[in-house]
């Protein structure tokens, strides 16, 4: 036991596990899917849709940088008035005439863009909004396998999701023939796309693949015999009715898969679709612009997708038929949908891009209107820019998308949970009606990344989630966990931590965090209970790879702050996660006798208590505020909420904890808030 200070008051820890790794940031999600997004997801969407040029070619609009300025109100001046807190966003855009050579640049007002306050929120007229991160399938490369009833034959499908664009889907029947469906058309045999795509013989596909039995029977089905043929038989099943050409069909297929304005896989796409697939990384360098090379190795490691080509390739193409063939004869391994290596997270940041790439998209659309319309001579880009859907565009996302919510803020956990959120639903995602009982199960993949016990009860049961204490996201949107690394020579656990996402853990071995570990970390017993993939083993500790860091780990904040939580049954656990976010706080709030370490670290990033901004030193102290001098002669004052309404009407009331004359460091508590 011993005895720990938290917020000026002692605490009794009786915990037999030492903390590894502190709890990160609770609400980390939130701010830096948004920094990101300021930082590097506006200037994607500019590039994208920079340049836009006339039907002519002969004037050229580019978006060059942007700022945003300074917001109007702060956060508790938005409220009072029931205003958005926003700022300016202003981008300088150059427009060049070829013909005269004449080269203009302005700065553009772009409307107001809403911003994140420190607590992760947003102040959309007057009232506080959350944005909840939604859970979707990762676009990439799936394989699926069925059983045939009436044969009993296993077939095997493929398909190709991108970020947008047309989905291709590969299938095999029962006769050993592959099928592509382009777009949900009707099916056509594989090996017409194949020639499509420049193999446009028999004997070169043939080559390709070498004497596969498959492809054989595939090509008995296809009465293509060069790539034109292929292309126009493409043609006529894409656009039945119109007369096919072999141009106009090359130019549909580039359209529909090789266009980056059309098809997009993403970094995360292309990402996924070489760790599946192996072949040479295609990418191309910034500088020789449309210069593409080839990387040879192989490696597991998939460098940054930043540099990757984001639209399909033909090897991409030729690669998943590989698969199949491979599927087809008994290697290979098919995908589980539901597994969390498979699905990812989009965050504010991303959604928020979404929404400002299809409001810059139909700006574009009235740009080169204008362009046409107005006098050449007299045009600036003040002009031709109408920001209008562009402003309507974010509007109506935080105003009535699904997964733009009202706060919950009956009290600080509701608050802090709001913010962890993960929901399937929404825009892209499932629908409560379509989703099964496999997407709402617990997964293997799901520990340490997504919570196992809080989720509602009703319709929504599985659908939506809650981040687990130590999870976090990466740059691709996958979930990871953090584990301590086991040194495989002296066998030893070390203090070292590795994050993983649920596919890079699935063929190590994992103890958990309560094993019994001597004071230098060497394994005690002779057998540990862990896991590996979906399975518990018991096992000797020299073939251990990882440890969990806590065995908190599994679990999100809420079934965190239950005490003895291994003692209940997991449906009233679930119960009671669920009903903490319900407790109205009281007038005057007693600490319980019986916690789990884990409040005061909810209740400091729940952004109902005020922490200090700098150190320094208290010099007035009120019921209403409090006033700290800093180390540098400055001095900052913390105004308090007093009995004020929160979303859901309950009392919000801040009381100051600080005495005249104490020291403070960084982030020391200042007041308390409401049940703190």
């Amino acid at each position: 036991m011993f005895i720990e200070t938290v917020g000026g008051r002692q605490r009794m820890n009786f915990s037999r596990l030492k903390e590894v790794l502190e709890l990160p940031n609770l609400i980390e999600v939130q701010r830096n899917s948004y920094e990101w997004f300021l930082r590097e997801g506006l200037r994607e969407v500019f590039a994208d849709v920079s340049p836009i040029q006339d039907f002519t070619g002969n004037l050229v609009l580019a978006f060059l940088d942007y700022s945003l300025g300074e917001h109007k109100y702060s956060v508790p001046e938005c409220k009072e008035r029931d205003v958005t807190y926003a700022a300016p966003l202003r981008v300088k855009v150059r427009l060049i005439n070829k013909e005269t050579g004449e080269v203009k640049e302005q700065e553009v007002f772009m409307g107001d863009f809403p911003l994140m306050t420190e607590k992760g929120t947003f102040i959309i007229n007057g009232a506080e909004r959350v944005i909840v991160s939604q859970l979707v399938r990762s676009p990439g490369v799936y394989f699926a396998e069925q059983l045939d009833q009436p044969s009993g034959k296993k077939l095997y499908t493929a398909t190709i999701i991108p970020n947008r664009g047309a989905w291709l889907e590969f299938e095999t029947d029962v006769n050993d023939h592959i099928f592509v469906r382009v777009d949900r058309t009707r099916k056509i045999p594989a090996t017409i796309l194949i020639k499509a795509l420049g193999w446009g013989t028999n004997a070169r596909v043939l080559d390709l693949f070498g004497e596969n039995r498959h492809i054989q029977e595939t090509l008995s089905r296809d009465n293509a015999d060069s790539e034109e043929d292929a292309l126009v038989e493409i043609y006529k099943r894409l656009r039945p009715g119109e007369p096919p050409t072999v141009e106009s069909a090359r130019a549909l297929l580039e359209s529909l898969f090789f266009d980056p304005k059309r098809y997009d896989l993403g970094h995360v796409g292309r990402y996924k679709i070489q760790k599946k697939l192996r072949h040479g990384i295609l990418y191309r360098y910034r500088d020789e612009e449309g210069e593409t090379e080839w990387d040879p190795h192989l490696n597991r490691e998939v460098p940054k997708a930043r540099e990757f080509i984001r639209e399909l390739t033909p090897d991409d193409v030729v690669e998943t038929v590989r698969y199949l063939l491979k599927l087809m004869e008994g290697q290979g391994q098919v995908d589980d949908i539901d597994h969390l290596g498979n699905r990812r997270l989009r965050s504010v940041g991303e959604l928020l891009q979404n929404q400002f790439r299809i409001g810059l998209s139909r700006m574009e659309r009235v740009v080169r209107e204008r362009m046409t319309i107005q006098d050449v001579d007299v045009i600036t880009p003040q002009v031709l820019i109408n920001i209008r859907p562009v402003v309507a565009a974010v509007k109506e996302f935080f105003g009535s998308s699904q997964l733009s919510q009202f706060m919950d803020q009956t009290n600080p956990l509701a608050e802090l949970t709001h913010k962890r959120r993960l929901s399937a639903l929404g825009p892209g995602g499932l629908s409560r009606e379509r989703a099964g009982f496999e997407v709402r199960d617990v997964h293997h993949s799901h520990y340490g990344r997504m919570c196992p016990i809080e989720t509602p009860e009703g319709p929504n049961i599985g659908l939506i989630g809650s981040l687990s204490c130590y999870a976090r996201i990466n740059d691709f949107g996958f979930i990871e966990t953090p584990y301590r690394k086991v040194d495989k020579d002296s066998r030893r656990v070390t203090e070292e931590i590795v994050y993983l996402t649920a596919d890079e853990e699935e063929d190590k071995v994992i103890a958990q965090a309560n094993i019994e570990l001597d004071e230098n970390g060497y394994f005690l017993e002779r057998r540990v209970n862990a896991r590996r993939g979906p399975d518990i083993i018991m096992i000797e500790p020299d073939k251990v790879d990882l440890v969990d860091v806590s065995p908190k780990q599994v679990f999100s904040v809420a079934s965190a702050l239950i005490p003895f939580l291994e003692h209940d049954d997991a449906n009233r656990a679930l119960m009671g996660a669920n009903m903490q976010r319900q407790a109205v706080p009281l007038i005057r709030a007693e600490a319980p006798l019986v916690g789990t370490g884990v409040e005061g670290k909810a209740a400091r990033d729940s952004g109902s208590v005020v922490l200090a901004n700098r150190p320094g030193t208290v010099e007035k102290v009120s019921a209403t505020e409090v006033v700290v001098r800093t180390e540098d002669g400055q001095t900052d004052a913390y105004r308090l909420l007093k009995f004020t309404r929160s979303n859901q009407g309950t009392c919000i009331n801040q009381k100051p904890v600080v005495k005249k004359g104490q020291r403070l460091a960084k982030g020391d508590l200042i007041a308390d808030g409401p049940s703190t």
